[in-house]
């Protein structure tokens, strides 16, 4: 079991991550600016089901194949960064009405959990950093450390959920301020086209 003076500073340390500008909360921001508060809260969960991904991964040891392999690493890289450009490109070609059309179904909330997830598992980086972050907090003599780093990795995904929450409602917030505006929201689909291309760039040249 972890101590409860280790989980404390972990946990602080998690919600300081958290809000440290990234692609992630980014990401976050953008979608709930241009759908709503709920579809910045299901792009978290969409986010955070990619972390248990990268949380199985360390406690398995699945992501020291990415920090040794050069060609795994390029792969993932270059699968995510051809979603963020397939996304900008769709927000680019959007209308005002695309907009409006996006924010009734379920579908597109089922489409905006899928981005999530895939905005979070195509990244390499995030279990490269897992791999280095949580078994700084972990201790062979206290036990199993795959359990470490599962409880680890399911302690830093509460502190993702509550800042990234209130992250969506904030932008959201904003979001249907500036949706009563036709130009105001071809002008944020123009904006998010251009984050996820920023991301895009920012993520191929990344280097393990």
């Amino acid at each position: 079991m972890i101590p409860i003076d280790s989980l404390i500073p972990f946990f602080m340390a998690s919600l300081l991550l958290a809000l440290v500008p990234g692609p992630d909360n980014i990401f976050v921001m953008t979608q709930s600016a241009l759908h709503g508060k709920l579809s910045g809260l299901v792009v978290t969960l969409g986010l955070c089901t990619g972390l248990v991904v990268h949380t199985t991964a360390v406690a398995f040891g699945v992501a020291a194949v990415f920090k040794a392999s050069a060609l795994a690493f390029t792969m993932l890289k270059s699968i995510g960064a051809a979603y963020l450009i397939y996304l900008a490109y769709q927000a680019f070609r959007a209308s005002a009405a695309d907009i409006k059309g996006d924010k009734e179904g379920q579908l597109s909330l089922r489409k905006l959990y899928v981005r999530g997830i895939i905005m979070n598992i195509t990244n390499p980086k995030v279990s490269i950093f897992f791999l280095a972050f949580l078994p700084q907090f972990a201790d062979p003599k206290k036990g199993s450390l795959t359990i470490q780093m599962i409880v680890l990795g399911n302690i830093f995904i509460l502190a993702t959920i509550l800042i990234f929450g209130i992250i969506s409602l904030m932008a959201g917030a904003l979001g249907q301020w500036l949706t009563r505006s036709t130009r105001a929201q071809i002008y944020m689909n123009r904006m998010a086209g251009t984050v996820f291309g920023c991301l895009a760039l920012k993520l191929i040249t990344t280097e393990r």
